[in-house]
Order: C-alpha cells, then sequence, then structure tokens
C-alpha cells in the first residue's frame, strides 16, 4: 500500500517569479537579437541582469529550501540520484533534487556571465551603432568586441542548458511519475507523508527589498553607460 501524499508549500512566490520571468526574458532576448529589435533586446537583458541578481541574493539570504546551501549537494549525490532515474518513486523532496541543484547552478553561472558580458558588447565596429551595451565605452574596443563574441557564444551555451533542463523535467514526468513544473506554477508539491516537512519560507517583503537592491544596481550600471 503506498503511503498518503499531502501537499506541502515547497516554492515561495519569489522562486517562482525568477524561473518564469527568466523563461520568458530568456526567449524574448533571443527572438529579439534575431529580428535587430535591440531596444526591446536590451530591455530583457537588463531584467534578466536583475532577476538573476536578485535568485543570488536570495539563495543567500531567501527562504530555506532556496538557499545554495541547502540544496547543493555533492557531484557524488547527484550521480546516485541519476543511477536510479528510470525508478518509478515518489517524490521526497522539498527543495531541487542533487542533480537539478547543479542544473540550478550552471544555468545561474550561464545567465549571469550572458547578462555581464552584454553590458560590454557592441554591434559594430567602433561604436557606430546606436545601440551597446551600458559599458561598452568603459572598456578598450578590442575588450568589447571580446565580450560581443563571449556573449554571441554564451546564448548557444545557454539554450543548450536550457534545453537539457526541459528534457530532464520531461523525462522526470515519463519515467519517474513525477511532475516538476506544476508545483512551480502552484508552489505546492505532493509528498509522502514521512517526509512532508515544510521548509521555512522567509518574509516575502525581503524578496521586495532584494529585488528593488537588484533592479537599482543594474539601473545604476546603465546610467553609468550614458555618461560615458
Amino acid at each position: 500500500m503506498s503511503e498518503k501524499l499531502v501537499p506541502v508549500k515547497v516554492w515561495d512566490g519569489w522562486v517562482r517569479l525568477f524561473h518564469w520571468g527568466t523563461a520568458g526574458c530568456v526567449l524574448v532576448s533571443y527572438f529579439s537579437a534575431k529580428s535587430g529589435a535591440w531596444n526591446l533586446h536590451y530591455g530583457s537583458g537588463y531584467l534578466l541582469l536583475t532577476l538573476v541578481t536578485f535568485r543570488i541574493l536570495w539563495g543567500l539570504v531567501g527562504s530555506e529550501n532556496a538557499r545554495f546551501w541547502t540544496f547543493l549537494r555533492s557531484p557524488l549525490a547527484a550521480l546516485r540520484q541519476l543511477g536510479k532515474f528510470r525508478r518509478v518513486e515518489p517524490d521526497t523532496e522539498t527543495t531541487h533534487n542533487p542533480a537539478g541543484a547543479w542544473m540550478v547552478v550552471v544555468l545561474l553561472a550561464l545567465l549571469l556571465a550572458q547578462g555581464v558580458s552584454g553590458l560590454m558588447a557592441n554591434h559594430d565596429v567602433g561604436f557606430t551603432y546606436s545601440q551597446h551595451g551600458p559599458l561598452a565605452n568603459w572598456v578598450s574596443e578590442s575588450t568589447s568586441e571580446r565580450m560581443t563574441n563571449l556573449h554571441a557564444t554564451l546564448i548557444n551555451l545557454l539554450l543548450l542548458a536550457v534545453l537539457a533542463h526541459v528534457l530532464a523535467v520531461v523525462s522526470y514526468r515519463l519515467f519517474k511519475g513525477q511532475d516538476l513544473v506544476v508545483p512551480m506554477v502552484t508552489g505546492t508539491k505532493r509528498i509522502p507523508a514521512s517526509h512532508a516537512k515544510a521548509p521555512r519560507l522567509a518574509n516575502p517583503a525581503l524578496g521586495a527589498v532584494l529585488l528593488a537592491a537588484a533592479a537599482f544596481g543594474v539601473w545604476y550600471v546603465r546610467r553609468l553607460g550614458m555618461g560615458a
């Protein structure tokens, strides 16, 4: 007889806002660059960098299960989890599982590098194009060109990582019977009663303060570019 499943609040609103907001920003940034809509591209880029900065701060002082030292486990734990990937079993995690935790780190690192490189990127040698990163004129032309090339390269790595993430989520549903999407929408996951210890969620007001601080930081960097 299977153990009773009970609903547990696992993801706060700030984690969910980051997750879906970032997904939207990546899509907008990619297609706006492809179509040459640079104003939209930079706008979504600034928003994306704000969200990533916020998530890093939230990973330090936010909700218990959103903190890096809570969900990051050893690479061996991730490998052991992947070793039983095809085993059908209930989801007992109230945070990211070991393998998913490392994917979070990879995605955050790529998103941060993409955003920072974009701050120094340009679209034409000599900066004659009207749109460029706010810090492009604060660095040498050769550095800006390197950042531009890095920015163009990283998007391919980022898209591969996003694809791997999506495939993992689909595979967990098909092979293990675990739905990772609905909890990221509603914040609630059904967990076996023996593991249903709800994580401590941080005060939502703290998230608002951290998001405002991240937004101010990105705004300030943008203002630097206006004075260059």
